[in-house]
């Protein structure tokens, strides 16, 4: 499924559904990569850095295999790619072959409110605190489910309230405080008009680059993967890349 184009995510719309896709794709190259060693006393899979676009990169910044994956907070198979992928994924990224970047992909407005409270705690959480919506999305669901008329009661805010007013609703500012998010910290990221825009924004560029048809879309080394939704079906293609 599509998403809301530009500031317009700051909109109310609930499209929950999840969403597959298929793509052209990245022609591996069969040869084998060596391992890099990360700095002493460390590990790639915790070492995380800012991307000039404003993301995360995880693992070593001149990693020759690239993966990019463009997710929703609230798409099942986003969820269930975490669940049964992100250790996998760091095991790989800590031999230094590849580096690992999650982009947020929104969907509807709890995405929204999602990746802001994702990123309220910086770099170094980012992931571990990703991977806990992921795994707390049927919960939160839970909480949704009847609430139409807050959700109502929401449309008739100021868009920059939104977030935060959703974010009450879907048990997510709680959800953050219990690792490590303060309330006033939340809501500060939750009312941060100009990181709303600039997440939707990278959306649209998303759209524009490698037509995002659904979620997960995985890019490796700059080429969207074709029909891999799962780990299941990525892992061959990065075997392929010679990891």
């Amino acid at each position: 499924m599509k998403a809301f184009s530009g500031i317009a995510i700051l909109a109310l719309s609930l499209t929950l559904a999840a969403c597959n896709k298929s793509e052209e794709g990245a022609k591996p190259t069969g040869e084998p990569i060596a391992a890099v060693a990360a700095p002493a006393g460390t590990s790639w899979s915790e070492t995380v850095a800012d991307t000039p676009d404003g993301y995360y990169v995880m693992g070593n910044p001149n990693a020759k295999v690239k993966l990019v994956e463009f997710g929703s907070y609230t798409c099942s198979h986003c969820a269930a790619f975490a669940k049964e992928g992100s250790e996998e994924i760091k095991k790989i990224v800590d031999t230094g072959k590849m580096s690992f970047e999650f982009r947020p992909y929104l969907r509807d407005p709890i995405d929204l409110s999602s990746a802001l409270l994702a990123r309220c705690g910086g770099k170094d959480i980012f992931y571990p605190l990703s991977e806990q919506f992921f795994a707390n999305q049927s919960a939160m669901f839970d909480k949704v489910q009847g609430n139409d008329a807050a959700f109502k009661a929401v449309e008739q805010m100021p868009a920059a309230q939104r977030p935060g007013a959703i974010a009450q609703i879907a048990g997510l500012v709680e959800f953050a405080q219990q690792r490590g998010i303060s309330a006033d910290q939340a809501k500060q990221c939750l009312a941060d008009t100009a990181a709303a825009t600039k997440l939707a924004k990278g959306v649209e560029a998303a759209n524009s680059q490698y037509n995002i048809e659904g979620t997960p879309t995985f890019v490796l080394n700059g080429v969207v993967v074709p029909n891999t939704a799962t780990w299941a079906t990525l892992q061959p293609r990065l075997k392929e890349a010679g990891l």
